[in-house]
């Protein structure tokens, strides 16, 4: 017997379907016969004919009734209804189905209002495109991340955590991070690998990283919750801070991440400690 969420999510894919169907322009499409028109938009039989799907499949959509779409169907569909990014990945979703020519990630505008509070926070803070490339950061992120975030170096932080040895020393714990940070960009990334951007860097990846390799090999999967970051500061003292992640705008795949300095049990002051050296598990 199909779960109750299996109906809840047809009947909001006819919902969404039907609403986008009623404001198309009959004329715009080619049908001129506008006489006798009982509802807005395209009849159900000129919709199917647009999306070029027959016009059985297309009333059961409608009709919320239990069916298997293709990819390629919704694909037709999201393109006859004039879909934006946002509703063609709604209308992927209810439908079940990976978009096989997803949209490309998500521009950052370097010098918008997110830019502008990015460089006003007095702690660390950066922006991640969908890549997991810094698009923005602020000065006390260029301090601390030395290395990624103080020069010319690569700017994406897979490419830095694997590549540059500055990530080493820079990160106490780097074994532990690379292998939690990569299981995270996996989970984030998953439904657009095959984005060109992210397969080439992937691939450079596992080419250039045995590490890379063997974690991605691995399949490790976690959500990108946060939580306690050491880093080595300049000056030799470990520096902690809680992370916290926030996407940065509604569907997109920009992420704004900033370091609050972490606090000891019961106390207010921010931990610190001697650094003596990378840990022996990096």
């Amino acid at each position: 017997m199909p779960h109750a969420s299996d109906a809840a999510r047809r009947r909001a894919l006819a919902d969404f379907v039907r609403t986008r169907r009623e404001k198309l322009d009959p004329a715009a499409h080619g049908f001129t016969d506008l006489r006798r028109r009982r509802t807005p938009g395209l009849r159900r039989e000129e919709m199917a004919q647009v999306a070029g799907l027959s016009a059985t499949w297309y009333s059961w959509i409608e009709q919320a009734r239990e069916m298997a779409l293709s990819a390629s169907a919704v694909s037709r569909l999201a393109q006859a209804l004039g879909l934006s990014p946002a509703e063609r990945a709604y209308l992927f979703d209810l439908a079940g189905r990976e978009d096989p020519h997803p949209p490309a990630p998500d521009a950052f505008p370097p010098h918008g209002a997110l830019a502008r509070l990015v460089a006003g926070m007095t702690e660390p803070a950066y922006v991640l495109d969908g890549t997991w490339t810094a698009q923005v950061w602020n000065a006390a992120a260029a301090d601390l991340f030395r290395g990624w975030l103080d020069g010319a170096a690569e700017r994406n932080l897979l490419r830095f955590l694997f590549l540059d040895p500055a990530a080493v020393a820079l990160i106490p714990d780097h074994a532990e991070r690379t292998r939690r940070v990569l299981a995270e960009f996996r989970a984030d990334t998953s439904r657009h690998l095959a984005e060109p951007a992210l397969a080439g860097l992937v691939a450079g990846l596992m080419a250039d990283s045995p590490l890379f390799a063997r974690l991605w090999h691995a399949q490790g999967v976690l959500g990108r919750e946060g939580g306690l970051r050491t880093f080595c500061a300049s000056d030799g003292a470990i520096r902690s801070f809680e992370q916290v992640t926030l996407a940065a705008l509604p569907g997109g795949r920009t992420k704004l991440v900033m370091l609050a300095p972490a606090v000891a049990d019961g106390g207010l002051e921010p931990v610190a400690a001697p650094f003596f050296g990378p840990s022996e598990s990096a």
